[in-house]
């Protein structure tokens, strides 16, 4: 028998009250609580010594998660893992946890709390509500840097092996990850493809910390480190140059810089390779059409874009779209080439 249909004012009220249950996961996760499970189910009041809480509200706060699927109460007070609550371990090979405790943190729930101001002015709720761009912020504050990066590693192990199933990066010989973070997707790339060189380019303080993610892949020793501003000049020497959740973070005329600056570098059988979603057209559900929302909060013009945006984006930097590939996942490879 299927479950009753909610009446659809208590379907608007749960949608509405959406931010009660991420803020509960964003507990769980900052707290580690699936980490103190993996091993087995505990008591409501050990998980409370472990994480330093109260030991009433920590129950209150896992009896609703459990509600919905995430964690089982197995029995009175006494917590294990679910299939949900997996994603939230750190070991998990596609952990979710960084990306989960990033869109609870101060920064990303208080931004979101000022979007009014970003849909009146069109400018970033992010930019108003701490008084400098996202970037700016993260370079002036280390930790909320590094959450940041390991939310964007989280995006990257659950995408990348989406990206490698469905693009060959075989016909390459050196791939420049602009903006690439600390190496996750490159490091799975250069993995898969032994015969490839690969340049990690992105700001000093991110290069500066990107080795262990590197030497995790054993690629550290095929992949130059270089930092910089893809606002000024691009390194040489690649025959593809990626860009993945990098063109969203602007508007059209940041993209377009920075999609002129891989070209002047591009040789003439170069690729670039942006990789992001792609928004469906129409009332389709599409989980880009919510990404985009985050990019008019927290980024400078920041915009999830169509296939035809993209096809104008880049016929604006003289490069041609020629293909789209298309994962199982929301996120594609946009391939272009010099127009």
């Amino acid at each position: 028998m299927e479950p009753p249909t909610l009446p659809l004012h208590t379907q608007l009220l749960q949608m509405a009250s959406g931010y009660w249950l991420s803020q509960c996961i964003y507990v769980a996760a900052k707290l580690a609580i699936a980490d103190h499970l993996k091993a087995g189910e505990q008591s409501c009041r050990a998980l409370a010594h472990l994480t330093e809480t109260d030991e009433t509200a920590l129950y209150r706060i896992l009896r609703a998660l459990a509600s919905v699927g995430i964690f089982q109460e197995t029995a009175p007070q006494t917590f294990a893992l679910t299939p949900l609550a997996d994603f939230l371990r750190s070991d998990h090979p596609r952990s979710m946890r960084g990306s989960v405790v990033m869109l609870g943190e101060p920064e990303h729930y208080e931004a979101w709390s000022n979007i009014l101001h970003s849909v009146k002015t069109g400018e970033p709720a992010f930019d108003h509500r701490y008084g400098q761009g996202v970037f700016e912020y993260f370079g002036n504050h280390p930790e909320a840097a590094a959450i940041f990066e390991e939310a964007m590693n989280s995006f990257s192990r659950n995408e990348e092996p989406e990206i490698l199933a469905h693009y060959d990066f075989s016909a390459f010989s050196t791939i420049v990850d602009v903006g690439g973070g600390y190496g996750e997707l490159l490091g799975s790339i250069l993995a898969k493809y032994p015969q490839l060189q690969g340049i990690l380019f992105d700001e000093d303080y991110v290069v500066d910390n990107a080795a262990p993610t590197l030497n995790r892949h054993g690629v550290g020793d095929r992949c130059q480190r270089i930092g910089g501003s893809f606002f000024n000049k691009i390194p040489a020497g690649g025959d593809a140059y990626l860009l993945k959740h990098i063109i969203h973070d602007w508007g059209d005329d940041q993209a377009i810089a920075i999609l002129q600056n891989c070209r002047a570098v591009l040789p003439d059988d170069g690729k670039i390779l942006i990789c992001e979603a792609v928004v469906l057209e129409g009332n389709q559900p599409s989980g880009a059409k919510m990404l985009d929302i985050n990019m008019l909060v927290m980024c400078p013009g920041g915009k999830e874009r169509t296939a035809a945006e993209f096809e104008t984006l880049l016929a604006a930097a003289d490069l041609k779209l020629t293909r789209i590939v298309r994962t199982t996942e929301e996120i594609c490879v946009i391939e272009a080439c010099k127009a």
